[in-house]
């Protein structure tokens, strides 16, 4: 081996830790800055109407159904919410679900791969957000929407528009930190 390969070899550990503490550098300034998100999940549809779907209602909730079409051009913002009698996360956030609905914006629930009578027994133990819901059992809606798992909500501005995706329990902390600020933008 000769003298200058030895140093190139002994220079390459070097060069791959500058470049990971480089990386790691500029993801914490992003983070500071509010430009990076550890938890966001980028999604195709942001920019565009959600995809064209239908779905069931939840049999006895008295509230209806909804799909595609009811999403557009409602005048304000709607959250779409998957959520799931069986997910303890959409337990957390379900009590900012609620704060939503009672403060008047729309929310509309879809039951996912979860038995119609578990939801209807966990929107009667904890409160019934939704001003629509509906049931995707088989899941097909959700992998057209691009779910990764529940709880997941999408914000929709006045004409339709995804804006937002967030996957996850919505916190107080994201309610307040980034969709009051979203609703407000896209009233």
């Amino acid at each position: 081996m000769t003298p200058t390969s030895r140093r190139l070899l002994l220079a390459a550990p070097f060069a791959i830790a500058a470049a990971g503490g480089v990386g790691f550098y500029t993801a914490l300034q992003r983070q500071r800055s509010g430009a990076y998100n550890p938890r966001g999940v980028p999604s195709a549809l942001l920019g565009q109407a959600p995809p064209a779907f239908s779905l069931p209602p939840l049999p006895e909730s008295g509230v209806e159904a909804f799909g595609a079409e009811d999403l557009r051009g409602l005048g304000r913002p709607v959250l779409v919410n998957f959520w799931a009698s069986w997910c303890v996360p959409c337990i957390i956030e379900h009590p900012q679900l609620m704060k939503l609905s009672r403060e008047g914006v729309p929310v509309f629930g879809i039951a996912y791969k979860d038995k119609a009578p578990d939801s209807l027994q966990f929107i009667r133990r904890h409160g019934n957000p939704f001003h629509r819901l509906a049931q995707d059992v088989p899941g097909r809606v959700a992998i057209d929407w691009g779910v990764y798992g529940v709880p997941e909500s999408y914000l929709l501005d006045s004409q339709g528009i995804i804006r937002w995706r967030y996957a996850g329990p919505i916190t107080d902390e994201v309610l307040e930190q980034d969709l009051r600020i979203l609703l407000r933008r896209h009233a």
